[in-house]
């Protein structure tokens, strides 16, 4: 059996470190007053506390820093003085606004050889970059250039390429949309799609499939929805670590009277109780409970799950015709009704019920629940989107929407929400390798150049091409691709085998250590940052989850002078590479307003930009599915037909799923402890049901190594710890990006191409030192 070839040490990419397991009991309510202790220390630690309560003060309030994190969205109206941010949130900005410096003498004092041997984490801690870093072949430490000596270079390496085609630009979902509009304006002048983001990593399959069904690729419903709901279905999604800021919302939509329905995996504190450390009850610890219903779900038992409760609605529905189904709206809104009612009745429920390994009373309960309802609000994450059949069980949520009307009125809609705070924003201002040709029509008429109209390279197929040796330029803005990506060895020897890797960076990480022939740090202002222009301090935007523009104002002294904006950054990059350009770069380093402009020129939606992104709240994009309109083929929203087919494992199989702990965001590791589930002070954990531990033989604390051997290759992650858990039979879980290694490159999601980091088959064996 064939072995990734490695040209480095896997010590390097991914390195097997332990840090001394605790195990304490799992928490049994999320936030509170350790939330409070939790984000003290890590802002103050980072910080001190006159910085850090500057930036605290400012974050997510009108005009103020737009947090770093997630995407959840803020209040329309009133906001609190107190604290607008959650545990998470205080620790983003803490990792962004740190005091800790990387200068000249840091790199020449530590090499890339050693860095690489240190974990994400102790990476991540070592403080922000500060000036541009250039790293030339064959050395094995970075050096000092200046801004001119790395454009220079830059553009030396694109247009010595045969075609445009061989350069790849990565986009993170932190970037803004001032700095997104102007680098997919500067890739199609220079001649590619090239574009690949995060968001083909995570909800990726949401756009697909709710482009398909409803006509628009994002979520329906507004923060409003969460307060008039009957029914809120979160699936596949780990508030309390990943959103924080969603448990409020979950707790005001209780207490005016909604049913809250939890179907995960595992047992996650966060979607059970809440005490929130801003109110006097919270503070006391007395807890909020928020789930009324908690199905442990298989992995990937979701799309089973669903259509067993279509069918069991349906047969409720044949009793009564009329009072389950919302006919009228069926009959006026859909298409596909008919043919889909035909499929249902087809599907042995006993199967389902194996499948998604729900017992029937607890299925049936839930059924009855939603026949009685009309107003649901549907919320997934990438519990959801991560596997191969991830758009068509996507599909399945919108079918059941469809069949209570649950679409295009206040109270109800689809809820999928993102993982980082512009990713929806970046996807917008276009950053897409599958641009559609209305929008290259605009750019064409505005800027009077002829975009490339071939479809480019995702994710996926940009690290086959760098493989392979069809690109061999990587220009990263943001994000530490390396770790976020699948199939880490592999991806490593992609990057490798570029003749220059750029990254524009706040803080250094393990795509700065693994790297091309040559490779480029750029260090950029972060969203704490002040970003001052001809004397006058500007501000960005970004889109959340629900579709709102906002501003965001950076309010700290950066730490250095010699970082440079993101737009600035691009412009400077685009006047360096582009002769002949047909863009005014110079006009956009004067005043960000002038970028607000062309975006309104060319994206619909941005009308009266620079007016309306200044308004305390922002406002609100268009959505076609909110209004209960919908932009696809027929005009109306579409019913689906998919069927269920469960991954079969052999005795010594798992099915594995990639997770984060609670001290973590994506790839940035602010802490080693997983405070909710109890584990503390390691990551190299694997969590299994004790039956499944006592048929391998093996107990608590073993250590172990896992395989995957998808396509006959042979994935290694060693030493690995193994822990009891309340998780399915013949399912585990590990932390996301350690078990990355492990996640095929060639196993993604239909039609997405999203890699299935929440469907990895492995074996486990016995470590041996």
């Amino acid at each position: 059996m064939a072995k990734n070839p490695e040209k480095s040490d896997p010590e390097a990419v991914a390195p097997a470190k332990l840090t001394g397991l605790i195990i304490k009991s799992p928490k049994k309510v999320a936030a509170g007053i350790p939330a409070v202790i939790s984000s003290v220390k890590q802002v103050f630690g980072e910080m001190g506390p006159v910085r850090g309560l500057k930036a605290l003060a400012n974050l997510n309030q009108k005009g103020g820093i737009d947090c770093p994190g997630c995407a959840w969205p803020d209040p329309d109206d009133e906001r609190s003085a107190v604290a607008e941010y959650c545990e998470n949130g205080a620790k983003a900005i803490a990792e962004e606004a740190t005091m800790k410096k990387l200068d000249t003498v840091f790199f020449q004092e530590n090499s890339v050889s050693q860095l690489s041997q240190l974990s994400d984490y102790e990476i991540g801690k070592k403080g922000r970059l500060t000036r541009p870093m250039f790293l030339p072949e064959g050395s094995d430490h970075y050096q000092e250039i200046s801004w001119e000596g790395a454009f220079s270079k830059i553009a030396k390496h694109l247009n010595g390429l045969k075609s445009p085609d061989e350069a790849i630009f990565y986009t993170s979902g932190r970037t803004s949309n001032e700095a997104a509009f102007l680098y997919q304006l500067f890739v199609r002048e220079y001649g590619t799609n090239n574009m690949p983001d995060c968001s083909n990593m995570c909800h990726e399959s949401s756009g697909v499939a709710l482009t398909d069904t409803l006509g628009i690729g994002k979520g329906s419903v507004k923060l409003e929805d969460f307060y008039e709901t009957e029914v809120i279905l979160i699936l596949g999604q780990n508030p309390g670590t990943n959103h924080p800021r969603m448990l409020s919302a979950l707790k005001k939509a209780k207490e005016n009277g909604a049913t809250i329905i939890s179907i995960n995996p595992i047992l996650e504190t966060g979607l059970l109780n809440f005490s929130n450390p801003q109110e006097i009850k919270g503070a006391l610890g007395i807890k909020s409970k928020l789930t009324d219903l908690y199905l442990q779900v298989k992995i990937n038992g979701d799309m089973a799950l669903l259509q067993a409760l279509a069918k069991l609605m349906l047969i409720e529905e044949d009793k009564d015709p009329g009072t389950v189904f919302n006919l009228d709206f069926i009959k006026e809104k859909t298409q596909g009704f008919g043919e889909y009612l035909t499929h249902i009745r087809t599907l042995d429920l006993n199967i389902l019920i194996a499948e998604s390994g729900i017992p029937l009373p607890s299925l049936q309960a839930l059924a009855k629940i939603l026949c009685s309802k009309n107003k649901i609000i549907a919320c997934w994450a990438m519990g959801l989107t991560q596997h191969k059949n991830s758009v068509n069980t996507i599909k399945e949520v919108v079918n059941l929407l469809l069949l209570k009307g649950s679409i295009g009125k206040p109270g109800a809609g689809t809820c999928p929400v993102r993982g980082h705070s512009n990713v929806q924003g970046d996807r917008t201002m276009g950053i897409y390798e599958k641009p559609s040709p209305p929008f290259l029509d605009r750019l064409e008429k505005v800027f009077h150049f002829s975009p490339p109209r071939r479809q480019g390279y995702d994710t996926v197929e940009s690290i086959k091409a760098m493989h392979s040796g069809k690109a061999r330029v990587f220009f990263a803005m943001g994000g530490n691709f390396l770790s976020a990506t699948p199939d880490t060895l592999l991806t490593a020897e992609a990057l490798q085998k570029c003749d220059l890797t750029v990254q524009v960076s706040t803080k250094l990480n393990r795509s700065h250590l693994i790297h091309g022939k040559e490779a480029l740090i750029l260090p950029s202002l972060g969203r704490t940052d002040k970003d001052l222009m001809n004397g006058e301090l500007q501000f960005v935007s970004v889109e959340n989850s629900m579709g709102v523009v906002h501003s965001s104002k950076g309010s700290l002294k950066p730490i250095s002078s010699h970082m440079l904006s993101e737009p600035t950054i691009v412009c400077q990059l685009a006047i360096a590479t582009l002769k002949n350009s047909k863009v005014d770069w110079e006009k956009y380093m004067q005043h960000y307003d002038h970028i607000r402009d062309s975006i309104e020129e060319c994206i619909p939606g941005f009308g009266n930009y620079n007016q309306r992104v200044r308004q305390p709240a922002g406002f609100y994009l268009p959505n076609g599915a909110r209004e209960n309109s919908y932009n696809t083929t027929s005009g109306k929203a579409n019913f689906s037909i998919s069927n269920s087919e469960a991954i079969v494992l052999d005795e010594a199989e798992l099915l594995m799923m990639t997770i984060r702990s609670h001290d973590q965001f994506n790839t940035t590791i602010y802490g080693l402890n997983d405070r909710y589930r109890g584990i503390f002070n390691e990551r190299r954990v694997i969590l299994m049901h004790p039956k499944d531990m006592e048929r391998q033989h093996l107990k608590e604390r073993d250590l172990v190594d896992l395989y995957n051997f998808h396509n006959k290759t042979e994935r290694i992650a060693r030493k690995f710890i193994v822990l009891p858990y309340n998780i399915p039979e013949k399912c585990c879980a590990t932390y996301f990006p350690e078990a990355n290694v492990l996640v095929p490159l060639n196993s993604t999601a239909d039609k997405s191409n999203t890699p299935t980091s929440k469907s990895v088959v492995i074996k486990l064996k016995k470590h041996i030192s």
